[in-house]
């Protein structure tokens, strides 16, 4: 499975962008996916999570409100809205899938639960 990232770019503070995650497979179907950042110096974090339907999904509680994450099964693709975009948002954006996600409902995501994981988006909001 390869998971290709993209979207990110340079804004100013208030701005938005759309991040990409097209997910290229012919054993995997639709999975549960996460959005991660990490940002120099930090370790990376979990953003927002989606079922592999997108009936149920999941925010870290400094993007509620102004990120959506969603998904066109149709084009394997999963979306990351961010809008309302803080200097803090600054870092390099991952999306994975974890194939073996059980849950009816969308939770936090752990690195290490992950699959598979896309190269990576950088995004940058300045002030």
């Amino acid at each position: 499975v390869q998971l290709q990232a993209s979207g990110g770019g340079l804004v100013q503070a208030g701005g938005s962008l759309r991040l990409s995650c097209t997910a290229s497979s012919r054993t995997v179907g639709p999975a549960a996916t996460g959005w991660f950042r990490q940002s120099p110096g930090n370790e990376r974090e979990f953003v927002a999570s989606i079922t592999w339907n997108g009936d149920s999904t999941y925010y870290v509680d400094s993007v509620k409100g102004r990120f959506t994450i969603s998904r066109d099964n149709a084009k394997n693709t999963v979306y990351l809205q961010m809008n309302s975009l803080k200097p803090e948002d600054s870092a390099i954006y991952y999306c994975a899938i974890d194939v073996n996600y059980r849950y009816r409902e969308a939770r936090p995501m752990k690195s290490g639960a992950m699959d598979y994981w896309g190269k990576g988006t950088l995004v940058t909001v300045s002030s």
